[in-house]
């Protein structure tokens, strides 16, 4: 509770969550030394979509070659000290308060967002581990995002883009976000994730013509399939790897994976056993992640229950497809945010699922009420329902015996089912 109180004190450092500009973080970083002029090994992480999945991927292949690694991540989920991993390692919660106090009190009265103060203070804390593989994830855009401040990087992973968040921007565009999240990508290396489709892919390539970095697209310098035998194959300019199933779900989770694979081949040498050994062992939260046991478990009895965070078109395509590739009966359960697209995002589940029951995002005062969503998504083929609780939306669905119950439509629900469980 201490932290919660810390960190709502904090959020009253600016009047605004998002305010895109680098002036206030380069003002708390020059207070705190410049300490992002003392790290090395910069892997910065860009993109819509697909940015957690790729840094936890990158990590954890890193660290089966015995590299240490600093990553910073958002939002939180269950705890704010899971954005925190230094050396390897989640922050404790009472070292991350004394953190946030010494940085609030170099702040000053001078003004930051909480996501400019979580930045400056991460980076500042790295530097007792300044020679570890810094893998830093990029809020929702780039150009002015706090973690925009390096001078030189090793890599750049860029995910999956699209246009979530496009309202925040004055060219309110596809072509708007790919430029937000390209347009001062460091000269280094960068590798891009495959794309929604080839058109947006053709846009990031044009977008990245001035940028004098090394390049490697997916599709052309690195690639990744199963084959009919169900093995996973992977391919660069270094040679092909015969792959195991990973610990994540999804054939989408197969593009992430891939993206860190090559970025770890070309920049880091890592051994294909290290490879192997890695993406069996990603440690990622909400991502078509499979709930196993616990309270929440049990309310959904012999039925799986699986929760992903997605709430986006493209998440929604992804998560959709997964859907098909299952043998059981899909039902799902969703609560969003007020500020999405509710019915492009439901819409890619028509024809797809069983039913779908609304709920309301518990402690979200930002999230849409079940009885609106329902009546926004009113005229879409899909048998809703409507639920008071989590526990209440798990049970009505436990009915249904040998079906999935999966829960979609925002990660600070996915938080909420983590803690509940």
């Amino acid at each position: 509770m201490k932290l919660q109180n810390l960190v709502s004190r904090l959020e009253k450092k600016h009047h605004k969550k998002l305010d895109l500009s680098l002036e206030r973080t380069f003002n708390l970083l020059k207070k705190l030394g410049s300490p992002q002029d003392n790290l090395e090994n910069i892997c910065t992480v860009v993109g819509t979509n697909s940015k957690a999945s790729m840094a936890f991927s990158f990590k954890s292949i890193l660290n089966e070659a015995g590299y240490k690694c600093n990553l910073y991540s958002s939002p939180s989920l269950q705890s704010h000290t899971e954005r925190f991993i230094f050396n390897d390692c989640e922050i404790d919660e009472q070292e991350l308060i004394e953190l946030l106090i010494s940085v609030e009190k170099i702040l000053g009265n001078d003004n930051a967002t909480l996501f400019e103060i979580f930045t400056c203070a991460f980076i500042k804390y790295a530097e007792n581990f300044k020679k570890n593989i810094n893998i830093i994830e990029a809020g929702l855009f780039h150009q002015f995002d706090s973690t925009n401040v390096f001078k030189k990087n090793t890599l750049t992973l860029l995910g999956v883009i699209h246009s979530d968040h496009y309202l925040w921007l004055e060219n309110k565009s596809i072509e708007g976000v790919i430029h937000e999240k390209t347009t001062k990508l460091l000269n280094s290396n960068i590798f891009v994730n495959k794309q929604v489709d080839e058109k947006i892919r053709k846009k990031i390539e044009h977008a990245l013509e001035k940028n004098k970095s090394n390049k490697y697209y997916f599709g052309q310098d690195f690639n990744i399939s199963r084959s009919e035998n169900g093995f996973i194959q992977y391919q660069d300019e270094l040679g092909e790897l015969v792959l195991p199933e990973p610990n994540l779900l999804g054939e989408h989770q197969l593009y992430n994976i891939s993206t860190a694979i090559s970025a770890s081949r070309k920049m880091f040498n890592v051994a294909d056993d290290a490879i192997k050994k890695g993406i069996q062992k990603i440690d990622l939260k909400g991502r078509l992640q499979e709930i196993k046991n616990g309270k929440l478990k049990n309310i959904a009895g012999n039925n799986r229950l699986v929760i992903d965070g997605g709430h986006n078109i493209s998440a929604a395509l992804s998560i959709a497809k997964w859907i098909k590739s299952q043998n059981e009966e899909v039902n799902i359960i969703c609560g969003m945010l007020k500020d999405k697209d509710h019915l492009e995002f439901m819409k890619c589940f028509e024809g797809t699922i069983g039913s779908a029951t609304l709920i309301d995002i518990p402690n979200q005062e930002n999230g849409i009420n079940k009885e609106e969503l329902k009546n926004k998504l009113s005229h879409l083929n899909i048998d809703f329902k409507l639920a008071d609780s989590i526990e209440q939306s798990i049970k009505l669905n436990s009915s249904n015996k040998n079906t999935i119950t999966l829960i979609v439509g925002s990660l600070y629900l996915v938080g909420e089912i983590l803690n509940l469980n």
